[in-house]
């Protein structure tokens, strides 16, 4: 199939004004000022898109693929993400993490979950072990697994400063970081340390000590929820500083909350005038968001939405934030940190994975790897199992 799209005000994330694009085998082969002439017995499928915002698809680096949760108990376990649950978000690429419970749920269960949402026509990928320490992997080792695997692409989400995590020491990290490294060089792919950052009062000492006293490139550290706390926000501005990516989660925030929400802290992030590609914005989407009493017991908990990625651009948009602005840490950054050919911008030669917003920044139509998922807000592609009985 060949699509054409005609009248595209794009952001590739970029402005690049009015533009028609020609799609092809799942890539953007022509992007311009008037379409080419095309056989006619190719039979394109043409869309005029009227003025609308183009932009790239969304890229989560952080989703539990095959659920998370299961923190207060078995019957908690949140269920595994469904395909339209990410497509109907934005999220054309998604990178799948176990967390907390990766004693029932393993890492052959999560590749298996990126190869179903591969078939499907997602892009995804995930990273290997869990919170816990000694990692589980498929080989024996981090560096295998990613080296490997197709699929994995870095260790993680690895727990610090959290009651649930191994509690792991500088050494165990720094091995841990040298793996992910030594497996990212090996294998061409990000090789990266995913840290889930808890709300403990040793915030990021480690990594900071890490920077510290090792020979690891800053860029193979990178903390999540950072944004969970004002202070530990603070904490990862100066790691940004150093050459770490950050990554902050667009969880809900209430009033009154010790937390700053993913818009705030994009804001707070862009008037420090740190790097601009160091940031990006992931969703927990599947994971359980739960609150803790002294005890160290569940007293609630919310479920992640990959959603918020698309509520969060619309506030910055709405507040007043260019779009050009405000895409990168969503598309651009991301397939830089995770090293992701051909995603993340839109040009000539990268996947057709785009996103066509409506006036008020909500999303209308997904397209993912040249194929229309989402048309006006209406799921056309769904997974096999998605709305079947019990």
């Amino acid at each position: 199939m060949i699509r054409l799209l005609r009248n595209a005000e794009v952001y590739a994330p970029e402005p690049r004004g009015l533009q028609d694009l020609v799609i092809a085998g799942g890539r953007i082969v022509w992007l311009g000022d008037g379409l080419p002439i095309l056989p006619a017995a190719l039979e394109p499928e043409e869309t005029d898109l009227g003025g609308r915002r183009l932009v790239p698809g969304f890229i989560d680096g952080h989703a539990h693929l095959t659920g998370g949760g299961g923190e207060a108990g078995p019957h908690t376990r949140v269920p595994p993400l469904q395909l339209s649950t990410l497509t109907r978000a934005g999220v054309t690429t998604a990178v799948g993490v176990l967390g907390t419970d990766d004693v029932t749920r393993t890492t052959a269960e999560l590749v298996a979950a990126v190869h179903g949402l591969r078939q499907l026509g997602l892009t995804a990928f995930c990273h290997t072990g869990g919170y816990h320490l000694p990692p589980r992997t498929l080989t024996g080792s981090v560096r295998g697994d990613i080296a490997l695997v197709d699929a994995i692409i870095g260790v993680g989400e690895i727990a610090i400063s959290d009651h649930r995590s191994s509690q792991p020491t500088l050494d165990e990290l720094l091995r841990l970081a040298s793996e992910a490294h030594v497996g990212g060089l090996m294998s061409g792919k990000a090789g990266i340390l995913h840290l889930h950052v808890g709300d403990g009062p040793r915030g990021l000492d480690l990594v900071r000590e890490a920077l510290d006293r090792s020979e690891i490139p800053a860029r193979v550290f990178n903390p999540t929820h950072v944004n969970r706390r004002a202070a530990l926000f603070e904490e990862s501005l100066e790691l940004a500083d150093r050459g770490v990516t950050i990554d902050v989660t667009a969880f809900p925030v209430g009033e009154g909350e010790d937390a700053r929400d993913a818009a705030d802290a994009l804001v707070r992030y862009w008037d420090a005038g740190l790097p601009p590609e160091r940031i990006t914005v992931s969703s927990d989407g599947g994971g359980c968001l739960p609150s803790f009493d002294a005890d160290g017991q569940v007293i609630r908990f919310d479920v992640g939405s990959p959603a918020a990625l698309g509520d969060t651009l619309s506030r910055l948009l709405a507040e007043g934030h260019a779009l050009e602005q405000a895409l990168p840490p969503f598309t651009a950054n991301p397939a830089r940190l995770l090293r992701l050919a051909g995603k993340g911008r839109i040009a000539p030669g990268m996947n057709a994975d785009l996103l066509v917003l409506n006036p008020k920044g909500g999303i209308d139509d997904v397209m993912a790897d040249g194929r229309w998922h989402v048309r006006q807000g209406r799921v056309v592609v769904t997974g096999p199992f998605e709305g079947a009985g019990a």
